[in-house]
């Protein structure tokens, strides 16, 4: 194996090691680390929990007295300032490594290449690039967070072979089986929040919780223009348990606001006269309280003004083997949607596996990213 094979072979295990991060670590990222001298793997480790050890820390106290003229792969750029931890780049310098091969630079204003200079500064040759679109790829939700100040957005729906979400009366329950629910159950555990409408929350009275429970609690949120969710819905009922926030409209009524608020639930006003302008507001928001990923769950008119404002990231979409039919049942995706075919968006690589007795489609809205290889 000559050294580039081998320098890709350690960075796709680093890569393996950042994943088992995924839920723990935002709205820190995911990183993995692998130590090594030639073939022979010497220290491993990855961002086990957020304010816990970096992965460069792990894998140094695991190569300990070995690690002098080694050679480190990591998956994200070793930080160089003194947050919940003391900066990686001083631990890397006095273990003495030889090298460092970095997959991809931390856009995080306070690292932003400064790790990658430190590092450098101190005689250790460093290289960035490798394996960078697989290590954006598993970031891109830290990287939207930090670039755009907005969380990722997981889009998901479960629908018939004919697009319909629900019955015309409004019934839903259950389109999709079992195994189909239990994904989605995992998806509600590792996201920081999630989204439904004011009337699917009032239709399908749901809790909005993950069962079994995952390594987050997500934070519920409700969007309603009024402030009108009731008092006996299971959302309200339950906001002392599981935290609720109500995104308001600037008219909603006083009253309705403060009750809301006395029950446990935070109501916050969104500033904006159309529905857009207030969910725009809504993801700044959410974005400066550091939330990296939200599931949007519906109804199709919230999952259209997502669309609608280009601010769907990813999609995980159950089709069942069944046909409910009516030019009133709704689709998954309402709002203004495009006028021509070309402009819809596209999967970038989706997957598509049977789960049960239905379909699942899961992947990233294709953005046409290219990796730079330094």
């Amino acid at each position: 194996m000559d050294q580039a094979d081998l320098d890709l072979w350690h960075m796709r295990r680093a890569l393996e090691l950042a994943a088992e991060g995924r839920g723990y670590v935002e709205p820190n990222p995911m990183v993995g680390c692998v130590i090594a001298r030639g073939a022979e793997v010497i220290g491993e480790g990855w961002h086990r929990r957020f304010g816990g050890p970096h992965a460069e820390v792990e894998a140094l106290r695991i190569a300990g007295p070995r690690a002098p003229g080694a050679t480190m792969y990591v998956t994200l750029e070793p930080c160089c300032h003194e947050g919940k931890t003391p900066p990686c780049t001083e631990a890397v310098i006095a273990a003495g490594l030889r090298r460092v091969v970095v997959a991809c630079r931390d856009p995080f204003p306070q690292v932003a290449g400064g790790g990658v200079t430190r590092l450098r500064e101190a005689g250790i040759q460093v290289d960035v690039g490798l394996a960078e679109r697989e290590a954006r790829a598993l970031n891109a939700p830290y990287f939207k967070l930090v670039e755009t100040g907005r969380p990722w957005i997981l889009a998901k729906w479960a629908m018939t072979l004919d697009g319909k979400i629900a019955t015309r009366i409004g019934r839903s329950r259950w389109i999709s089986g079992e195994p189909s629910r239990a994904i989605g159950h995992e998806l509600r555990g590792r996201v920081d929040a999630i989204v439904v409408g004011r009337e699917t929350a009032v239709r399908d009275d749901p809790r909005l919780t993950a069962r079994p429970t995952g390594p987050r609690t997500p934070l519920r949120i409700v969007l309603d223009t009024r402030a009108a969710l009731p008092a006996a819905s299971r959302l309200v009922q339950t906001a002392g348990e599981v935290p609720v926030l109500v995104a308001a409209g600037p008219a909603a009524n006083e009253a309705d606001r403060r009750r809301l608020a006395e029950a446990g639930c935070e109501v916050l006003v969104c500033e904006g006269q159309t529905h857009a302008d207030r969910l725009a507001s809504l993801l700044d928001e959410l974005g400066r309280r550091r939330l990296t990923n939200v599931l949007v769950e519906g109804g199709g008119r919230v999952l259209g003004t997502f669309l609608d404002i280009g601010q769907i990231d990813e999609v995980h979409v159950f089709v069942a083997p069944k046909l409910l039919g009516g030019a009133d049942a709704p689709g998954p995706l309402a709002g203004r949607g495009f006028a021509e075919v070309a402009e819809g968006l596209q999967l970038d690589a989706p997957e598509v596996r049977p789960v049960g007795s239905d379909v699942y489609v899961h992947g990233r809205v294709f953005r046409g990213e290219r990796p730079v290889v330094e």
